[in-house]
């Protein structure tokens, strides 16, 4: 165990943000408070630095982010079943550049695509996310859940296969 100091967070960061922000983004459907929990992630991340080891770092911040994410649905379920508000915002899919039905096309499979990932149950949801949008292995993954690797493994085999019967494809 050893300090990390503000270069050793600044790299984290560099290396991470873009993977963080990518599972965040596709668990709360909304930029800005992707971003936010990025952010947040590393200002935990950095208060935690006297604690920090280097073979966990990666499936500490993935979890502190996750955790900050579920956070917030939970609050916006709340908020929604209050009658505050919309529980996400629904126009935040980002689309390649594409024209005309092509676009079209691309629109209406990116909604499905998202309706069907939003569709899953959290674990494996969560599993899918790290797994094809980190740059965690298993075993960090297994760590960052509090999971067994090979649960990694089943719950992403039935994360797929669900994606595509929602999808209308052959399992």
């Amino acid at each position: 165990m050893g300090a990390w100091g503000t270069e050793e967070l600044e790299a984290l960061y560099a290396r991470l943000q873009k993977p963080l922000y990518n599972v965040v983004f596709r668990l709360v459907w909304n930029r800005e408070d992707a971003t936010e929990l990025v952010q947040e992630t590393f200002v935990k991340l950095w208060n935690k630095r006297r604690k920090i080891r280097g073979e966990t770092v990666e499936a500490l911040a993935y979890r502190i982010a996750l955790n900050l994410a579920r956070s917030l649905l939970r609050k916006r379920r709340v908020r929604s079943r209050l009658g505050f508000g919309a529980e996400a915002d629904v126009d935040e899919v980002v689309l390649p550049r594409a024209t005309g039905e092509d676009r079209a096309l691309e629109a209406e499979r990116a909604v499905e695509v998202r309706e069907a990932v939003a569709g899953l149950p959290p674990d494996l949801r969560e599993v899918l996310l790290l797994t094809e949008l980190s740059e965690l292995r298993y075993d960090q993954i297994a760590v960052t859940l509090g999971i067994a690797e090979g649960t990694v493994g089943s719950r992403r085999s039935r994360a797929l296969k669900r994606l595509r019967l929602a999808m209308g494809e052959a399992p």
